[in-house]
């Protein structure tokens, strides 16, 4: 996925968030994100099912609720990251920082 591509979709998903009829919902599912810097990033329900965010930088990512199914996060940087009710099943989070990253109500 190349950089104007992903800030497209995540310019897409903010609309979405605030109920913009432009706005839609992230879907990054299979999406090849490795080493991708997401800092910040409001991904709240985004859909990254399958996504590789191998080296991800997710520090302080809002990840609330979003579908991270079967997503390798090896070696991710998740520190300050929300992950509260996020779906986890099959996620492979070999090595990744997750120091003060909100885990509650995390699907497993």
């Amino acid at each position: 996925m190349t950089e104007p591509q992903l800030k497209k979709i995540l310019k897409e998903h903010a609309d979405w968030l605030k109920n913009n009829a432009e706005g839609c919902r992230a879907d990054l599912r299979d999406s090849n994100l490795r080493s991708v810097d997401l800092r910040y990033a409001d991904l709240r329900y985004a859909d990254l099912r399958d996504a590789n965010l191998r080296y991800a930088d997710l520090r302080d990512a809002n990840l609330r609720s979003a579908n991270l199914q079967n997503s390798d996060l090896q070696f991710a940087d998740l520190q300050d990251a929300n992950l509260r009710d996020a779906d986890l099943r099959n996620a492979d989070l070999q090595n990744a920082n997750l120091q003060d990253t909100n885990l509650q109500g995390v699907i497993k």
